[in-house]
């Protein structure tokens, strides 16, 4: 990747393996990060993430639970153009629509639609791409802490971060498939 890159890490800590991106990005921040990447706990603040991607990225990285019926603990890097849903709720993207304001229950998708809203009305330009790097989570359920599985995918997952930023992005002919990655 190269630019300006926001490093996302979303979830709710309150809830088992949701809390999977905002553990991810704790661990990326004892890795030094090239310039122009920042790496972020937004938790549940979809709201805040959708008004800092106002400020100009060319890349967005989520990182998120992302259930799609694998193994607890399988790891998905995922190319978010408005086809794939890490989280099952509809399409993602970055097309303007009528998301649901809640600040504190905003999938990736409704942040999405959001920033497309505010883009459109502020005349700024969402980010060129949007990666999801997922986690299949165990449980969900209210409790503080990761599951065993979804914590031994922690370190994966930040050594797949830190690849992406130091790796190019592709041109426009140099396309990526849906699904970039899945480790087991």
């Amino acid at each position: 990747m190269s630019d300006r890159v926001l490093i996302a890490g979303i979830g709710n800590v309150f809830l088992g393996d949701d809390g999977f991106g905002v553990e991810t990005v704790r661990a990326l921040s004892a890795h030094p990060l090239p310039d122009g990447v920042e790496a972020v706990d937004f938790g549940v603040r979809g709201v805040h993430l959708a008004y800092q991607l106002l400020d100009g990225y060319d890349t967005l990285l989520l990182v998120d639970a992302t259930a799609r019926g694998g193994e607890p603990g399988t790891l998905y890097l995922i190319e978010a153009d408005g086809s794939e849903d890490p989280d099952g709720a509809g399409p993602v993207g970055t097309a303007p629509g009528a998301p649901v304001l809640d600040g504190h229950h905003m999938s990736p998708d409704a942040v999405l639609a959001l920033l497309g809203t505010l883009c459109a009305g502020t005349g700024t330009t969402p980010p060129r791409r949007t990666l999801v790097l997922g986690c299949e989570p165990a449980c969900l359920e209210e409790g503080i802490g990761l599951s065993e599985a979804v914590t031994a995918a922690v370190p994966e997952a930040v050594r797949m971060a830190l690849d992406l930023i130091r790796t190019p992005a592709p041109d426009e002919t140099g396309g990526l498939r849906r699904e970039l990655r899945r480790t087991p």
